[in-house]
């Protein structure tokens, strides 16, 4: 990669590089037609801007999910990035499972993990269920979930209209793909795929070609919502409106800058904040900072802006936390 590039863009220089070459019309679009159409000449410009690269700063870790024990249920445990380990008390969910050291098509080239997962793969326990957002290489790890199933051929995985050909090739076996409303239900647990504002890409030809969106996740009266990957909009208010509202919600918060070319796709910490209350979700926590730079803002300023913004609309800070990889968070109902 030429020296041109800013040592964090080469992660897109990976992944949206291709938006250089899209020849296909979209398959799927965003329920408000948000278009995410950034171009390479924008991509060129953000990369060319002269804005400093974020320092390389490793966040505090805890080894708190060392204290579990198979007879634990109803917590979760941040791994890093997107990836939650969850157990609602009836099944353990893995979400966006990304154990690679980089981001990235190419395990020479892309973004490289400042902190390793908090929970390492070998040291999960069985996988009952993988759910995925999308296909972008930082949410949807072929190599990572190859080893999950390898470790548990019986594990199911849930993932977007449009992927299942992509674990199907890979090897595995006992892969559901849907559309926006469509749910499953996996012992007594069901899970319905919602709709958030975002885009799919891996290749050159393949542009919203597969589907995005979130997680809601149902087990008698508890429910838990994985948001995946989204910028802001009226989604989350539909999403209530149709299936309730979460007790516990996973939200990102990082990878927001520039704005003017991540507002489509990714929401600040102060619009985060705004997702979990149109869910009126009780509690909510942080994901989507710390482990790649990806994007512009400073590794530590999501959590911080969280909390201000909690400080400024008078909320208690429990409303909106920003958990240490790897610490027991409780999902007691």
């Amino acid at each position: 990669m030429s020296s041109i590039f800013k040592p964090q863009r080469q992660c897109l220089a990976v992944a949206v590089l291709f938006f250089s070459i899209t020849l296909v019309s979209e398959t799927f679009t965003n329920t408000n037609h948000v278009p995410n159409d950034k171009s390479f000449g924008d991509f060129l410009k953000w990369t060319l801007d002269g804005k400093n690269d974020p320092e390389k700063i490793q966040i505090e870790t805890s080894n708190q999910w060392q204290l579990l024990t198979f007879e634990d249920t109803n917590y979760a445990v941040w791994v890093g990035h997107a990836t939650y380990l969850i157990n609602n008390g009836d099944l353990n969910i893995l979400t966006d499972p990304i154990f690679s050291e980089r981001a990235s098509p190419f395990s020479w080239l892309g973004p490289k993990r400042m902190i390793p997962p908090a929970i390492p793969l070998k040291d999960l326990p069985k996988i009952d269920v993988v759910v995925i957002s999308h296909n972008h290489y930082d949410h949807f790890d072929i190599p990572s979930l190859k080893k999950l199933y390898e470790l548990n051929p019986e594990t199911i995985f849930l993932v977007p209209q449009g992927d299942k050909r992509r674990l199907k090739r890979a090897g595995i076996t006992y892969v559901h793909e849907f559309l926006w409303w469509e749910n499953i239900q996996i012992q007594d647990t069901t899970f319905t795929f919602t709709p958030v504002q975002h885009w799919s890409k891996r290749g050159l030809y393949d542009r919203n070609k597969s589907l995005w969106g979130g997680w809601f996740m149902q087990v008698n009266d508890l429910k838990l919502y994985h948001a995946g990957d989204t910028g802001y909009s009226n989604d989350f208010v539909t999403t209530r409106d149709q299936l309730g509202s979460p007790d516990y919600s996973f939200i990102p918060i990082g990878g927001y800058d520039p704005r003017w070319f991540m507002k489509d796709s990714h929401v600040n910490p102060e619009e985060a904040l705004q997702i979990a209350l149109d869910l009126k979700a009780p509690h909510s926590f942080g994901m989507h900072w710390g482990t790649f730079i990806l994007t512009d803002e400073l590794v530590t300023e999501p959590p911080k802006r969280v909390a201000a913004a909690l400080k400024d609309q008078g909320l208690e800070s429990d409303f909106f936390r920003s958990p240490k990889p790897g610490a027991i968070l409780s999902l007691a109902k």
